[in-house]
């Protein structure tokens, strides 16, 4: 489990309306309970009128709840029951019973009208609450409901605690990268802002650190022998132990971190390393390092975190599969058209648990060209490389545009197992439609080159997620049937 996201501890509330049997919302509570697999606390406040809605938020914060459950087990009173939400001041969701577990005299409920009721109100009391697709059912179905929840949840206590700590500027020409503060502020996220030379610094404070050697033999232990430049593991081992105390001295009120740095073109020459293993390890433990200083990026990332609980990274949507190579090793093996795929790379920050068995700390090829002419590398070495092993994976980002508008996309599809025959930790991805979605969404809505990838499908919690955040322009990969608003319906 990962110590850089929260844990969700869950309560459960019963609301019923004063002119309905409140015996009916506490059994159907019970029912609930009983069908939940998972840690939840019930209530045994069930809610009528405001006194119980004050006793009943003092109780469920007792007891360590951080996200609730208010179940409408009748039509539910309207203000004790959004006044709920208020005052928990945490992730809530709102669901109703469905009838058929009684007679329908005395046994009838109406929670669905009064859920009815209950958005009325929220909407009136600007209480943002997570509603599910279709928030009315038996036990069972809420029991889901509630399990779809946990992520959702996780996600939104996680960035209310989250400072992305950056250091340096973007790289020239980078414009990709910008990172308007302002949505962050929006989303309750905090950011220190850092230079390079501060870095340079704080490493330099820590050479000769008495953890190193004990970093070191962990980096060799998970590469495998020849698979690292046993001569570069210090150097690489010490920016590890700067950046794990920079976010424990940083990180100030919040409990969770994320960092964007400015990872070229001066860092390697003056580190002597370039960074991309040392972050993919804080990756592959639920602490984001993102590229280029891509703040937006880092952000997606922790949120793919929080839902997912597994490792997550960052890579440019990146080039073009060759047809040849489509032609010979997927035509015919997958269903996918040539544009449905493309490569997705970056220089070596995807986590070691996420790639082929033969990935090894290599060299940054197009740096080594840049910064050594080409020659013998040298301080370009550093990266972690090989194929992206095959899996699902949801390619998706949150992004504050240049007018300040939060917007986000996602996108399911899978890595396929075919060699890329190329370098960089890199994979062959394919997404149906993406053809499409690169030229309506990516391009049309004008969105940077780098995107989150989790592993797995996730899309359905990340909807939410950004549904929850208040995001209204939410993009997905549409299948043909449905064209987008700027698609030529004669091409």
């Amino acid at each position: 489990m990962f110590d850089n996201i929260p844990q969700v501890k869950l309560g459960l509330v019963a609301v019923s309306r004063d002119c309905f049997p409140i015996a009916l919302s506490e059994r159907r509570r019970a029912a609930i309970a009983k069908a939940y697999d998972g840690e939840l606390y019930e209530c045994p406040v069930t809610v009528e009128n405001e006194k119980d809605m004050q006793k009943a938020a003092a109780d469920v914060k007792a007891a360590g709840c951080n996200a609730l459950v208010v179940f409408l087990g009748n039509f539910g009173p309207e203000t004790p029951e959004t006044l709920l939400a208020k005052e928990f001041d945490g992730p809530c969701m709102f669901v109703a019973a469905a009838e058929g577990d009684g007679d329908l005299i005395n046994g009838r409920g109406d929670a669905y009208c009064g859920m009815l009721n209950c958005s009325y109100n929220l909407g009136m009391r600007h209480i943002q609450a997570y509603i599910p697709e279709y928030p009315v059912g038996t036990a069972e179905d809420i029991a889901r409901m509630m399990a779809d929840f946990v992520p959702v949840a996780r996600a939104i206590l996680g960035l209310r605690n989250l400072k992305i700590i950056t250091f340096g500027p973007r790289p020239q020409d980078f414009f990709a990268c910008n990172a308007p503060i302002k949505g962050l502020y929006e989303l309750g996220v905090e950011i220190e802002e850092n230079s390079e030379l501060d870095l340079l610094v704080a490493y330099k404070a820590h050479a000769g650190d008495p953890r190193i050697d004990s970093v070191c033999k962990e980096m060799a232990a998970e590469m495998g022998e020849g698979r690292y430049y046993p001569e570069l593991l210090p150097r690489m081992a010490q920016f590890e132990l700067t950046l794990l105390d920079w976010a424990e001295e940083h990180k100030g009120a919040r409990k969770y971190v994320a960092f964007a740095d400015k990872c070229w073109p001066a860092f390697p020459k003056e580190f002597g390393f370039e960074p991309c293993y040392v972050n993919s390890r804080f990756a592959s433990r639920g602490i984001p390092v993102s590229c280029e200083v891509d703040i937006y990026g880092a952000l997606s990332e922790y949120i793919g975190a929080c839902v997912s609980q597994d490792a997550v990274t960052l890579l440019d949507i990146n080039n073009s599969v060759p047809a040849q190579l489509w032609s010979d090793k997927i035509k015919g093996r997958y269903d996918y058209q040539l544009t449905d795929t493309f490569m997705g790379f970056h220089c070596g920050n995807t986590p070691s648990c996420k790639m082929c068995a033969d990935r090894a700390v290599k060299y940054q090829l197009i740096q080594n060209r840049l910064l050594e002419n080409g020659g013998t590398p040298d301080f370009t070495r550093g990266t972690l490389e090989g194929d992206i092993a095959a899996s699902n994976i949801t390619f998706y980002r949150l992004q504050c545009d240049s007018e300040g508008q939060l917007r986000a996309y996602i996108a399911q599809g899978e890595v396929l197992d075919v060699p890329t025959g190329s370098f960089g930790g890199i994979g062959i991805f394919a997404i149906p439609e993406m053809g499409r979605f690169y030229r309506h969404v990516l391009l049309q809505k004008r969105y940077p080159h780098h995107g989150a990838v989790a592993f797995g499908h996730y899309g359905k919690a990340l909807f939410e997620v950004f549904k929850f955040l208040g995001v209204t322009d939410i993009a997905y990969n549409q299948p043909r049937s449905l064209p987008y608003p700027t698609e030529n319906p004669f091409a």
